[in-house]
């Protein structure tokens, strides 16, 4: 199990079966994983990674159910954890600098108090550990009002980019062209499942337990962090919290330079500690 330095792709089958799909972006030196957010996929992430590509040895999976990842099952919170511990592992990348973007800055601090022995350090980007309360359902009756298949990528991006053209150029990044034309690669109804358990429990033990130095990021005009960022990095010993102004939810792409100089610093001082 590698990942190509031809292709720069790999394919990682882990214990249940599911066949995940990682990327790599290139660079040399100390891991740093990218996990992205949920609908996407690996490729969202690469503008950051061209440039994360001077610090370190990029790598972004598709989670299960995203991108070109197979799985028939297996959503809760656990099952993606292990899925990249599992990689982590195969791939001999620990430990690693994780950078989680949403439901991947969820399975970040989730990987890294389970298994601090995998994570050097971690970047969480807008997300809340408790969502107790609130549904799925608003987000998923806009995602039913779309239609199933689009005409092009222009349309895509025309019907997910209002009022942030950020979304629509991630959800973009996020589709498959057909016969009949481009289809979502994870589909509205599976999203609403991986999310509704997220409205059903918290993750703060989870947030306690992380332990190594960690950045949160939260964004201005965020509708996910719920202003609890600036808490969770309190609940962690060696965690600092930025709110960026200006930014929606995708705020690495909403505002590319302050978020690489954050990001930059903060892995100077990691890796430098680290020796």
């Amino acid at each position: 199990m590698h990942v190509s330095d031809a292709t720069g792709r790999g394919v990682v089958t882990v214990s249940d079966g599911a066949r995940i799909a990682v990327r790599g972006y290139g660079g040399q030196g100390p891991t740093i994983l990218l996990l992205h957010g949920l609908m996407g996929r690996a490729s969202t992430w690469w503008r950051t990674a061209r440039w994360l590509a001077d610090h370190g040895r990029v790598i972004a999976p598709d989670a299960r159910g995203h991108g070109d990842s197979v799985a028939s099952g297996g959503w809760r919170t656990e099952r993606f954890v292990a899925d990249v511990v599992e990689l982590i592992e195969a791939l001999g990348l620990a430990p690693a600098v994780v950078i989680g973007h949403s439901m991947g800055g969820l399975h970040g601090w989730e990987l890294a108090a389970a298994r601090p022995d995998l994570v050097r350090a971690l970047v969480v980007e807008d997300m809340a550990a408790d969502h107790r309360g609130r549904t799925a359902a608003p987000w998923v009756s806009w995602f039913e009002a779309m239609p199933e298949v689009f005409e092009s990528i222009a349309a895509v991006r025309d019907a997910f980019g209002w009022p942030r053209p950020s979304v629509g150029d991630y959800v973009a990044e996020c589709v498959r062209e057909g016969p009949d034309g481009y289809r979502l690669l994870t589909g509205h109804a599976l999203a609403a499942r991986i999310a509704g358990e997220w409205g059903e429990r918290d993750f703060w033990d989870g947030v306690r337990g992380v332990r190594c130095p960690a950045l949160l990021l939260e964004a201005e005009e965020s509708p996910i962090a719920s202003e609890q960022m600036a808490a969770m990095a309190r609940a962690m010993p060696r965690a600092r919290h930025v709110r960026v102004p200006g930014t929606g939810h995708l705020l690495h792409d909403d505002a590319p330079g302050r978020y690489r100089e954050l990001v930059t610093g903060f892995l100077a001082e990691v890796l430098t500690a680290a020796g």
